[in-house]
């Protein structure tokens, strides 16, 4: 663990005066600071104001002091804003990413995300051809998954979900027709061979480039750690004392990292000090330094604080802008005294605020560029209202970590289509005969099925949430046949690519499909075409039906990890 972090002292970034720490000034001023409960004005003794902690304030957050931004400060903070109206919403956005995007699969899910409205980005190779058969206005990124150099992270800013349609090609050996009729028709029609990058680039490397490419942008499930303590690791912030000291106060509040503080005896950091009233102050609280590269949390919800209560009312402010005395985003959260919780507070839930007051022509938050965080503990709400929770005196929040978190239920950020028989070429005992074209040319096809399963357990360890979609063989014919879903890769059969598109689309929108694998085909044999009558076209699918039967942890490899215990 860092050694600063676990310091049992004030860390050296931390605001210091004199060369030493300031501890709680109840230590020092414990005759004039007794504790009691604000209800209502309280007319405290005038106390002497420390300049010198307020000019020390001012340079940890901002360099060296101005004599003129000094003064420009006083005089602003004696003519505070008036108050505003209520606070504007956040607004979010964020795009569908579909790789191979001009695929069989991918070109469908493109079309029907755009049907339903929904922004979408295409990844192709090929910029020329995905505008002739995407259409001119369609948003490229164009890159290959097989290089990642192409994938830069930012290039994918703005990617909320993913849909992964990119696939091995594979060809008929004797050509095809300029419209791949043959292809279309599926290989158990022709005899294959892989055509481009080999199967170990696209399903195995590929989906690792991609994964990395894509993973800031769309969440993990476990959140994103900002600040706290994880096993033998530590997220560091470099934290300062922020009190009522810049308003004319006496307040003094720091922090602390206690080493066997927290829950189980493990480390915490802990936000304590001294609040008084007096020269009409009434808040502390510890704010980090601006954040040297802005913190992207567009593809999580809220942020998660792990505390140990003390049954009063706190506010988190998050900042946007570099600017020190500007417009917070801000939510009160009440803790349960003696307890440790966790508290929850959506980005939705944030309003503008400055020095106390909404700020209703503010712009939305901003995930995507936050900049620093504060935690106060104030004896002021918002607009004129009180913490009813005001103690003056000595306090001590333990504040084990600050989380991004994805709120609950989770849904599929990335969807994967691979393919059914996966598990099948090293599954002893298996009839080869009975089984489809790729599994029993999987070694000739250069292992295609084997680095397919290798892509999805990439997907699996990655903590993104996922659904992996196994079609049975693949046809041009149009969805609405009845499905069969499975689990356990033991399905033959076929299924439309119009089908696994509108699957895959489904999924993303549904809790019953995160993290889970699934085999599917149509109820409808080889033998038989199937076909729609456009006049009388079959009602479109609840594919929840079918989610809803899918248990977790069910991959096909079940049989081969028992096999390998058997020997």
């Amino acid at each position: 663990m860092h050694p600063q972090l676990l310091s049992s002292s004030l860390p050296k970034p931390f605001l210091q005066l004199n060369d030493r720490p300031k501890h709680l000034l109840c230590q020092q001023r414990a005759a004039c600071l007794s504790s009691r409960t604000y209800k209502g004005p309280i007319s405290a003794e005038k106390q002497g104001w420390d300049l010198g902690r307020f000019i020390k304030t001012l340079y940890f957050f901002n360099g060296p002091p101005s004599p003129a931004k000094i003064v420009e400060f006083i005089i602003e903070k004696l003519s505070g804003p008036s108050p505003k109206e209520s606070a504007k919403k956040m607004e979010t956005s964020g795009f569908t990413l579909v790789a191979g995007a001009t695929g069989g699969v991918g070109r469908r899910v493109v079309n029907n995300l755009r049907k339903k409205g929904l922004p979408v980005r295409a990844l192709v190779r090929n910029e020329e051809k995905a505008r002739r058969m995407l259409g001119p206005d369609i948003e490229l990124i164009v890159g290959d998954i097989t290089k990642e150099s192409t994938l830069a992270p930012e290039y994918f800013k703005g990617v909320r979900k993913v849909i992964n349609a990119a696939s091995v090609i594979i060809g008929p050996k004797e050509g095809d027709t300029p419209d791949r009729a043959k292809y279309s028709q599926g290989i158990k029609f022709f005899e294959p061979e892989i055509k481009g990058a080999s199967p170990e680039m696209v399903e195995y490397i590929g989906m690792r480039n991609l994964i990395n490419a894509v993973r800031e942008s769309v969440g993990l499930r476990s959140g994103k750690l900002i600040f706290g303590f994880e096993d033998q690791s530590a997220k560091e912030l470099i934290w300062g004392a922020l009190d009522d000291v810049v308003m004319g106060g006496v307040s003094e509040s720091t922090f602390l990292i206690d080493r066997t503080g927290g829950e189980s005896g493990k480390p915490t950091g802990t936000f304590k000090g001294t609040v008084s009233t007096a020269n009409n102050g009434g808040f502390t609280s510890i704010r980090t330094k601006n954040f040297a590269t802005p913190k992207d949390l567009s593809a999580y919800d809220g942020l998660e604080l792990r505390l140990k209560g003390d049954g009063r009312r706190y506010k988190l402010i998050v900042r946007t802008s570099t600017d020190w005395d500007t417009v917070g985003y801000t939510a009160s959260f009440d803790t349960i005294g003696g307890r440790w919780q966790s508290i929850r507070l959506p980005f939705s839930s944030l309003r503008p605020v400055f020095r106390a007051r909404t700020v209703s022509d503010a712009p939305p938050f901003d995930p995507s560029n936050v900049l620093s965080l504060q935690l106060m503990f104030s004896k002021f709400e918002y607009d004129g209202k009180l913490n009813p929770t005001f103690v003056e005196g000595p306090f001590e929040l333990p504040l084990s970590s600050v989380r991004a978190y994805l709120k609950d239920p989770i849904t599929p950020r990335f969807v994967h289509v691979s393919s059914a028989g996966v598990t099948r070429p090293d599954r002893p005992g298996i009839d080869l005969s009975k089984q489809p074209p790729a599994v029993r040319l999987n070694k000739e096809l250069g292992f295609v099925l084997t680095f397919k399963l290798k892509g999805e357990d990439l997907l699996r360890e990655s903590g993104i949430p996922y659904t992996i979609v196994r079609p049975c063989a693949l046809t041009e014919e149009p969805a609405g046949a009845d499905l069969v879903f499975d689990q356990g890769d033991n399905l033959t059969g076929k299924i439309s690519r119009e089908e696994i598109a509108l699957i895959c689309i489904a999924a993303l929108e549904s809790p019953y499909a995160c993290d889970k694998t699934f085999e599917v085909k149509s109820v409808v044999p080889f033998s038989e075409p199937f076909t729609v009558d456009p006049e009388n076209p079959p009602p479109e699918k609840d594919y929840n039906i079918y989610f809803k039967t899918l248990k977790d942890g069910i991959t096909g490899k079940e049989s081969l990890e028992q096999s390998a215990i058997a020997v």
